[in-house]
């Protein structure tokens, strides 16, 4: 993503803080590149859809109780 940049304001946690400013400093970066590219990762993975822990239990639980039923209805 190379849009504008656009300033904003936050508080983050003062370890985190230091370390994601360290990474920076290891890498050669600009703190507000790393920034960037942890919000692109957070994006990113939040776009990735994964089933509920709650749904997937019922959708396991109902392949217990219905196995005979989903292989009859498979033939």
């Amino acid at each position: 993503m190379s849009n504008a940049l656009k300033k904003f304001s936050a508080q983050a946690d003062e370890l985190l803080l230091t370390e994601i400013k360290e990474v920076a400093k290891k890498e050669g970066k600009q703190l507000q590149v790393i920034i960037n590219e942890a919000f692109e990762d957070l994006v990113e993975k939040r776009k990735q859809t994964k089933p509920r822990k709650h749904v997937m239990a019922i959708f396991e639980q109902s392949l217990q109780e219905l196995d005979e039923l989903y292989k009859e209805l498979a033939k």
